[in-house]
């Protein structure tokens, strides 16, 4: 039986930072789904709730910043064991707050980005981050 897809939201903060940009990431907690691994802040939709304000509401929630969704990256679907999840990255240069406020985030250039252990469905959305990211704009 195919299962409908949780649709979750992924914000792509990121800033300048020695000369390079840089993204923010945070580590799941270890008794979480996927625990130890790494990956973009976000969440899940709620029912009723667009892609934009969910991602305003999850970066509110899970890094105390506010922020609005910039550009939007192409939708990934990936089928886990224990759900099918359709990630929706956006873009997010500008924000209030400091999303450093929980230990388990930091900034990373997308150079160091493969020393870092994603969930499978990351890899996608890593790649149009690295071909994307130079060309955005504040």
């Amino acid at each position: 039986m195919e299962r409908e897809p949780i649709d979750v939201v992924l914000g792509v903060l990121w800033r300048e930072g020695d000369g390079q940009r840089e993204i923010l990431i945070a580590r799941r907690p270890d008794d979480a789904v996927l625990g130890g691994l790494w990956e973009l802040p976000g969440g899940k939709r709620e029912a009723g709730e667009s892609l934009e304000a969910a991602l305003v509401r999850e970066l509110r929630e899970e890094l105390g910043v506010e922020a609005a969704a910039g550009p939007a990256l192409a939708p990934v679907e990936h089928a886990y064991d224990h759900a099918t999840v359709r990630l929706h990255p956006f873009g997010v240069s500008r924000f209030a707050g400091d999303p450093l406020r929980g230990a388990a985030a930091r900034w990373v250039r997308l150079s160091d980005l493969p020393a870092y252990r994603f969930p499978a469905a990351n890899g996608p959305v890593l790649e149009q981050i690295a071909a994307r990211l130079p060309a955005w704009r504040r």
